[in-house]
């Protein structure tokens, strides 16, 4: 499953870059989803992968640290990049005529740069408050990766001012990109209902349909996780890992199997493969002056 997110979202992020056709806003922000996902998954899944064939399931303060505020970056910059995308499919669809105006190069570095330095704030705020806590010498945690939630839990200090601030600012955040989110497709279905084409609502689909299955799959499991889960058991260390994990793997797949111009990338792409390959099997001809 990690080789499989690795090489899929390196794909796409590939194609991206090689086809200009798919030099537009949204397959700018689909290229930093898919690095985003990348990094996310090589945060917990090696280690986890390595403790499972050492059977040696350790980590040290520091590595735990880190692994944390690396985590809460990717995790937070995939929250941002989902809401950007959606706040431009609602631009493509409710301001067709305007699209390029507004999703201008500058404003889509911006929002980017934006998602980049909210998430490293959004990670360092928490990091920060959580290396004020005490430790006992040995602790475990029922993860497989150090949880913010389950880190706060096993600390011997006291942890008002942290649970405080991971249910503001975490929530602020949380609610923010959902909002985000929830009032773009709000504006579109208005907009769809309101002049119903059986044809403009397909080409609203094939639109959004990729994007709303990702945010379906990551926010459906991420909000069982963190808002409707008192202690941390079986169940939420699978939903866990099905936001983790399988949804940076299934990412790939849905926007290329209901991706019209990410499969005729691939189709150029392959074709390419196979027109360098046959000229480097051909033999070379010699050509004799007269």
């Amino acid at each position: 499953m990690y080789l499989t997110t690795v090489l899929g979202n390196l794909l796409i992020i590939l194609l991206i870059r090689l086809d200009s056709r798919l030099h537009t806003p949204m397959y700018f922000f689909l290229s930093h989803l898919a690095f985003s996902d990348i990094s996310l998954s090589s945060v917990t899944v090696p280690k986890m992968l390595m403790n499972m064939q050492t059977r040696q399931q350790s980590i040290s303060y520091v590595g735990c640290i880190s692994q944390l505020y690396f985590f809460m970056l990717f995790a937070g910059l995939d929250n941002f990049l989902l809401a950007v995308m959606a706040y431009d499919r609602y631009v493509a669809i409710c301001h067709p005529l305007h699209y390029a105006t507004i999703m201008r190069d500058g404003l889509c570095v911006l929002l980017v740069a934006g998602s980049w330095n909210l998430s490293c704030g959004h990670a360092l705020l928490h990091i920060l408050f959580l290396v004020r806590l005490s430790f006992c010498a040995d602790n475990t945690i029922s993860h497989y990766f150090c949880d913010l939630a389950a880190l706060v839990k096993l600390s011997s200090s006291d942890t008002f001012l942290n649970e405080l601030i991971i249910l503001t600012e975490g929530g602020m955040i949380f609610f923010l990109c959902f909002g985000v989110i929830l009032g773009s497709y709000i504006h579109i279905g208005a907009i769809m209902l309101r002049v119903p084409s059986t044809k403009r609502l397909y080409k609203a689909f094939s639109t959004c349909g990729s994007h709303l299955s990702v945010v379906s799959l990551y926010y459906g499991t991420s909000i069982g996780v963190y808002l409707f889960s008192s202690s941390w058991g079986s169940k939420d260390i699978i939903a866990s890992v099905m936001y983790t994990v399988v949804t940076p793997m299934l990412n790939p797949f849905i926007y290329s199997l209901r991706n019209r111009d990410i499969k005729q990338a691939l189709d150029m792409c392959v074709n390419r493969v196979k027109f360098f390959k046959q000229q480097s099997l051909d033999p070379p001809v010699a050509v004799r002056a007269q």
